[in-house]
């Protein structure tokens, strides 16, 4: 009898799925660095998921993935609380719901355990003042972008083609009358950008070789 219960006991741990720590990564775009995260996150997880995502995205699909792959005795891992949820409520709800699940949720920079009374106060708290951390830094993007406008500042994409060029462009297609797609060609851009450049600049365009005073 006490071989048998050994041996099912065997079996029901060779069968049932360990419980994992997997950590989630999150960066606005590819450009970004994610060493920190990983770095913060390796030594203590089993997986890292890594997602190129804005956090105000609606639909996050590794996050999404992540979160309803997740089962009872796994933990659900971030280094910082705006690294995972769009505003407070997101966190709110996403920490309830692990919890009915019996999902862990542990956060390396936050040295509490959330699953607690205390900690499920304390990560309120952190989540409302990330959530207003990012509505100041955007606020104050907003007003910078408005002061630099007041000030004469180009903003957006850098123009691909100098003044210089577009000008030096237009004067040849009125003494050539070659196609703008050519030219566009040769400068290595769309047409729609040369026009674009034309219209920027106030050129003349569509050029009208019939009206002009034979030489």
């Amino acid at each position: 009898m006490k071989f048998d219960l050994i041996a099912k006991d065997h079996f029901r741990s060779a069968t049932m799925p360990q419980p994992r720590r997997i950590g989630y990564v999150r960066v606005s775009t590819s450009e970004q660095l994610i060493d920190r995260q990983i770095l913060s996150l390796k030594e203590s997880c089993d997986d890292i998921r890594v997602e190129y995502i804005s956090g105000a995205a609606r639909e996050r699909p590794v996050f999404d993935s992540l979160i309803r792959a997740l089962g009872a005795g796994d933990t659900f891992v971030v280094l910082d609380v705006d690294r995972a949820f769009r505003s407070a409520v997101d966190a709110l709800v996403t920490a309830q719901t692990l919890r009915e699940r019996g999902v862990g949720f542990d956060i390396i920079n936050l040295p509490v355990d959330v699953q607690t009374d205390l900690g499920e106060i304390l990560y309120g708290c952190l989540a409302l003042f990330s959530q207003l951390e990012r509505k100041t830094i955007k606020r104050r993007t907003r007003e910078g972008l408005a002061a630099a406008r007041q000030r004469g500042v180009r903003l957006g994409r850098p123009a691909r083609l100098s003044d210089t060029t577009i000008r030096e462009a237009h004067a040849w297609m009125n003494e050539i009358p070659l196609p703008c797609r050519y030219v566009a060609w040769l400068l290595g851009v769309s047409r729609l950008t040369l026009q674009r450049g034309f219209h920027r600049l106030g050129l003349e365009y569509p050029i009208n070789h019939n009206e002009r005073d034979p030489a």
